[in-house]
C-alpha cells in the first residue's frame, strides 16, 4: 500500500482531501526499526506521531516489580504517540518493534499546525481517543473479573479485534505473538498460556498453522469468553 493510501486510511485523517493528505506525506519521515527496536521509551519527551506502514509494535509499561506489561499490539494502519504530542507531557509507555517495522513519523510542530488549520482532524482524534479509552476500560474490567483461562481467551479476542483477518465465521491471526508476550498481556505465566492454548485447540476453538492461529468460530468463542 502506498503511503498516501495508508495515511488516508488512518481514522483521524479520513476527513482530509487528496491534496491535504499529500501535504502530510511530504512533511512526514519514514523510519525503519529492526526486530526488538526501541521506537521510544516511557518518560521520553513526546516529539512525534507514528503510523505503522509495515510490521508490528507492542506498547508496554513496567510494573512496580520491574515486569513488562503489554498494553496492546498494533499493526499496519494503526497510529500511536498522539497523547504526548497533544499535551507536551512525557511518553506514557514504551513502544518496541516486534519484528522488522517501517513507521511514518509526523513531528509535533507539523501535527499541531495541521490541527490548527483543520479542526476536523482534532474532532476525529478526540473521537478515536474516546474509542480507545472505552476499549481500555472494558479490557481492564474483563481482565480483573476473569480467571486465568478467561484472561488468556480475552487476550486472544483482543488480538483478533486488532490484528485478525475475517474469513467467513473464522478469524485468522497471522504472526501470532510469542507466548511470553501473551503472558505479559494476560498477567499470567508462559506455562499457563501454553496450557490454555492447547486446551482451546483440543476443544476445537482454535487451530494452529505455523505461527498463525485460527479462531474456528469467532462468535461462538466470543460468546463463551467475552
Amino acid at each position: 500500500m502506498e503511503i498516501v493510501e495508508l495515511v488516508r486510511a488512518v481514522p483521524i485523517f479520513g476527513v482530509l482531501d487528496n491534496n491535504e493528505i499529500r501535504k502530510i506525506v511530504e512533511i512526514g519521515i519514514n523510519r525503519r526499526f529492526s526486530k526488538n527496536g526501541i521506537v521510544f521509551l516511557e518518560e521520553e519527551e513526546g516529539a512525534a506521531l507514528f503510523i505503522i506502514i509495515s510490521g508490528k509494535v507492542k506498547v508496554v509499561r513496567t510494573d512496580d516489580q520491574g515486569r513488562e506489561v503489554i498494553l496492546t499490539i498494533l499493526g499496519p494502519g494503526d497510529f500511536f504517540g498522539e497523547m504526548a504530542i497533544l499535551d507536551g507531557m512525557p511518553r506514557s509507555a514504551t513502544v518496541v518493534s516486534i519484528d522488522k517495522s517501517e513507521l511514518f513519523m509526523i513531528h509535533r510542530r507539523e501535527f499541531l499546525q495541521l490541527i490548527e488549520k483543520t479542526p476536523q482532524v482534532a474532532i476525529s482524534l478526540l473521537r478515536e481517543l474516546t474509542h480507545r479509552l472505552r476499549k481500555s476500560d472494558e479490557q481492564i474490567e474483563r481482565l480483573s473479573l476473569k480467571d486465568a483461562v478467561g484472561r488468556v481467551a480475552n487476550v486472544i479476542l483482543q488480538l483478533a479485534d486488532e490484528l485478525g483477518k475475517i474469513k467467513k465465521d473464522q478469524v485468522i491471526i497471522h504472526d501470532f505473538p510469542l507466548q511470553q508476550d501473551l503472558a505479559n498481556m494476560a498477567g499470567t505465566s508462559r506455562e499457563t498460556i501454553s496450557r490454555t492454548i492447547h486446551q482451546f485447540i483440543r476443544e476445537g476453538h482454535l487451530e494452529q498453522h505455523g505461527n498463525s492461529i485460527v479462531i474456528t468460530n469467532f462468535e461462538k468463542f466470543k460468546g463463551i469468553y467475552s
